[in-house]
């Protein structure tokens, strides 16, 4: 068993019903109603000739990981920082597939070059400035869990703050009928290996040899990311809006399981 803390510095989350930590905090709690669904974000962190052209993932992924790292007080060019999509773009995958397939020869160069996976850490290391590394990555239905060990292994291990970033929109096409996933959502968080005046949970986990009988978000929670290829994420979000003790299990694999603790440090 591996286990260790960090701390919870920053949030970010961004779906069309809850547009930003601070609604989906009181949504979450059951203290407000989600508002009527936006269509996508629009990252300030981008120009505006840029932030249009971008595709939906990158905009998601810039939006949240802007947050969280305004809600730290960190500066983001200082940060390592790890980006995690279960399909990366697949609307861009599915132009492609089908320009490919009807007219090849008109294949968008632009379209192709934000078809990549690590194309949203790409735009964010350069809008920031950050030479930091960043790690890009997708582990199918595992990729949140897998992508937050990653986080927590290099904060241990680095003894440095990092971002980490786990983003996936709607599927559609052809593709939609074998990958399933609805809507857009992105989460995340700046976790620091130390306690400090910016903290404001602690995460205590726990890697077990075991099948993960996985923590359940409320219904009202759940139904908002359904169908989402981050929906198991919104357990943990849910446990930081609330505000209290609680512990949390996800899958990391088949036998393989994350226990998380999450403890407030101030509400």
């Amino acid at each position: 068993m591996q286990e260790g803390e960090v701390f919870i510095e920053g949030v970010g989350l961004w779906s069309p019903r809850l547009t930003g930590w601070t609604l989906a905090r009181s949504v979450l709690r059951g203290e407000a109603a989600p508002p009527a669904t936006l269509a996508r974000p629009s990252p300030s962190l981008l120009a505006p000739t840029e932030r249009r052209r971008a595709p939906d993932t990158v905009a998601v992924a810039l939006e949240v990981a802007s947050a969280a790292c305004s809600d730290a007080g960190r500066e983001p060019r200082e940060l390592p920082s790890v980006f995690a999509s279960t399909y990366g773009d697949l609307a861009l995958s599915h132009y492609l597939c089908e320009t490919l397939a009807s007219t090849p020869l008109l294949t968008s160069p632009t379209k192709f070059h934000n078809s990549v996976h690590n194309a949203a850490a790409g735009y964010w290391a350069i809008a920031t400035g950050c030479p930091e590394p960043y790690t890009a990555l997708a582990a199918q239905d595992y990729t949140f869990t897998s992508g937050l060990l990653t986080a927590l292994a290099q904060v241990l291990s680095e003894r440095v703050p990092v971002l980490y970033v786990a983003y996936d929109i709607e599927a559609c096409g052809p593709l939609a009928t074998m990958v399933r996933t609805r809507s857009m959502l992105g989460s995340a968080l700046v976790l620091a290996p130390e306690a400090s005046a910016r903290a404001q949970s602690r995460l205590r986990f726990a890697v077990r040899a075991e099948a993960a009988r996985e923590t359940q978000a409320r219904p009202q929670s759940a139904a908002l990311v359904a169908g989402h290829a981050m929906e198991r994420s919104i357990a943990l979000f849910e446990a930081l809006a609330d505000a209290v003790p609680r512990d949390i299990v996800q899958a990391l694999a088949p036998h393989l399981a994350l226990t998380l603790r999450c403890e407030p440090l101030r509400r």
